[in-house]
């Protein structure tokens, strides 16, 4: 993992269309803004584990078994 030091302001810039950007800091939060190209999902970890049960349960509740008369 690369750790970088960023002050309010300062960016980082992830290839050549990705740009994060500390737009404030105050006490133990931090406020970072993120331009991205459309195609490029950005979204909080602390939601992945969440949106992946969500389509699971979607998934299931999408086929039902076909039955034979």
């Amino acid at each position: 993992m690369l750790v970088l030091t960023r002050r309010q302001n300062e960016g980082i810039l992830i290839g050549s269309d990705i740009l994060i950007t500390v737009i404030n800091i105050e006490g133990d939060k931090i406020r970072l803004g993120i331009e991205a190209p459309k195609n490029v999902r950005v979204i909080r970890e602390e939601l992945t584990a969440e949106i992946g049960q969500e389509n699971r349960m979607a998934a299931q509740s999408m086929f039902f078994p076909l039955k034979h008369d």
